[in-house]
């Protein structure tokens, strides 16, 4: 008897549905497609989720993908990421990091920085009971810094 050894491929899907099955959600399609999305793009806005999505799935409209996102919200699989000015955008929930985002291109990328020590000093000074903190820096990428 063979063995069949998983592709890369199939080693995602795997992870995004016990990614999901870990937050007890059900492991649909159009969940694991979002979840794929959100993997690959990082950040992404609801209307480049939709019009990706409905390529794969041409008939769920944006009330449905609207619901998994908020869904997922709930249980804390992925999150908002609010930038001052633009459209909101989400990405799958991870460790605690700081964004950083190109005003000339709009390149949004994640910054290895824990705000959480950030956060205690500030609620230690004003005696707020913080919910969350998101921190987004602005500035020019490397790229655009080329132009």
């Amino acid at each position: 008897m063979e063995l069949s050894v998983p592709n890369s491929l199939q080693l995602v899907i795997m992870k995004h549905e016990l990614l999901l099955k870990s937050h007890h959600l059900k492991a649909t399609p159009q969940r694991l497609a979002i979840i794929d999305l959100m993997h690959h793009c990082g950040h992404i806005s609801i209307e480049d989720l939709f019009h990706s999505i409905r390529q794969q799935f041409s008939s769920i409209s944006l009330a449905t993908l609207y619901k998994n996102v908020h869904t997922m919200m709930d249980v804390n699989l992925i999150r908002e990421v609010k930038i001052p000015g633009q459209k909101t955008k989400y990405e799958i929930k991870k460790e605690s990091h700081t964004h950083v985002m190109c005003k000339c291109c709009g390149e949004l990328k994640d910054i290895p920085f824990n705000p959480n020590t950030l956060l205690q000093t500030s609620m230690d000074l004003c005696n707020y009971q913080a919910k969350e903190v998101s921190i987004v820096i602005s500035g020019i990428c490397p790229e655009c810094q080329k132009k």
